[in-house]
């Protein structure tokens, strides 16, 4: 699954370039009093020992657990392949993002909602667009020598303070303007753009593929739950995420969850402010959605997610009041892996 919040940065780096849970096993039957003292040791070492799978019937609980002011950090790696035909031209660009996040559970408020930290600790970027590359690495900045470094130096660091409800969903984001002031210092003229897909709702939504993925109650093994989400950039277009999540069974505390995605994609409905074309159609479907997600019921955190999907159709865009056709193909490919310790840094 594209995640939403892997388009929200894949479109700030597109705009860019064309401006310049508690486990639930099965529970044990109740023993004899007299079985109970005599195998009380052998009971006590059991309860040391990890669950057994959940076996078709039992329901998992797929609950996250957070430890105050203790982080743990994500690394999610974005891979796109994307061919374009534009008046006959074909233009292929192949491009990799790495981010790297840190989230630090806070306190729960007073209407027992979780607040938490999200922080960018580290951004890696390699595009290339009909052979020439542009690369940025925070952790190496002796190699930022491009017109993007400015730009993504003003990411390290960022943090948002998150408000999420009891089922996980993000009601409330803080740090969106700080976020925005750095942005606009690298860059004057992208201001407008970008408090046009910078939208709160935007920003909200940058976290809930992270949290947002567990169901509001207990699976059995082959259940279902289904998540929706829409985000909107603006001049950009606004793409429609619909996902069902399968639950495929759980091994040595590890559960495995099917994902299936339906992507669409809507032309936007305002004018192209900030950007040196508009958008004024667009046929794009999803196809050959390929994704999986592994859930630690122990930890009670998502462990590792990976997602694949490819995007296929056409464009009408406007150029300088001349319109024309873009055939585009594209297959996106993201991993997001979760550590108890930091990426390592230069």
């Amino acid at each position: 699954m594209p995640r939403l919040r892997y388009w929200l940065f894949a479109a700030l780096i597109a705009a860019i370039g064309l401006s310049a849970p508690t486990s639930t096993a099965q529970d044990a039957k109740d023993k004899k009093a007299e079985e109970k003292a005599k195998d009380k040791k052998a009971e006590e070492k059991a309860k040391d020992a990890p669950p057994p799978a959940a076996a078709s019937g039992d329901k998992v609980e797929f609950k996250w657990k957070f430890e105050k002011d203790k982080p743990f950090y994500q690394t999610m790696t974005t891979k796109t392949d994307q061919q374009m035909k534009v008046m006959g031209m074909e233009v292929k660009q192949t491009q990799e993002q790495t981010f790297d996040f840190s989230w630090t559970f806070k306190e729960e408020d007073k209407d027992k909602n979780s607040v938490i930290v999200q922080k960018i600790e580290g951004v890696k970027l390699k595009i290339d667009i009909a052979g020439n590359p542009i690369t940025y690495d925070s952790a190496n900045q002796a190699n930022a020598n491009n017109a993007l470094a400015d730009f993504f130096k003003a990411l390290i660091g960022t943090e948002f303070k998150l408000t999420l409800d009891k089922n996980m969903k993000v009601v409330k984001v803080e740090g969106r303007e700080e976020f925005l002031k750095k942005l606009t210092t690298a860059n004057q003229q992208m201001e407008p753009l970008l408090k046009k897909i910078l939208s709160e709702e935007a920003v909200k939504q940058m976290a809930d593929p992270t949290f947002g993925m567990v169901p509001s109650e207990a699976v059995a093994k082959g259940g279902t739950w289904k998540r929706e989400g829409k985000l909107n950039l603006g001049p950009i277009g606004s793409y429609k995420n619909n996902v069902t999540y399968t639950y495929e069974g759980t091994d040595k505390d590890i559960a495995k969850i099917k994902v299936d995605t339906l992507l669409t994609y809507d032309p936007p409905t305002e004018g192209g402010e900030g950007l040196p074309f508009k958008i004024k159609e667009a046929k794009l479907t999803s196809k050959n959605p390929k994704g999986n997600v592994t859930f630690d019921v122990k930890k009670g955190r998502m462990e590792e997610s990976h997602q694949e999907l490819e995007l296929e159709g056409t464009l009408d865009i406007e150029i300088g009041g001349i319109g024309t056709k873009v055939e585009l193909k594209q297959k996106q490919e993201t991993t997001v892996k979760t550590s108890d310790t930091p990426p390592k840094k230069a």
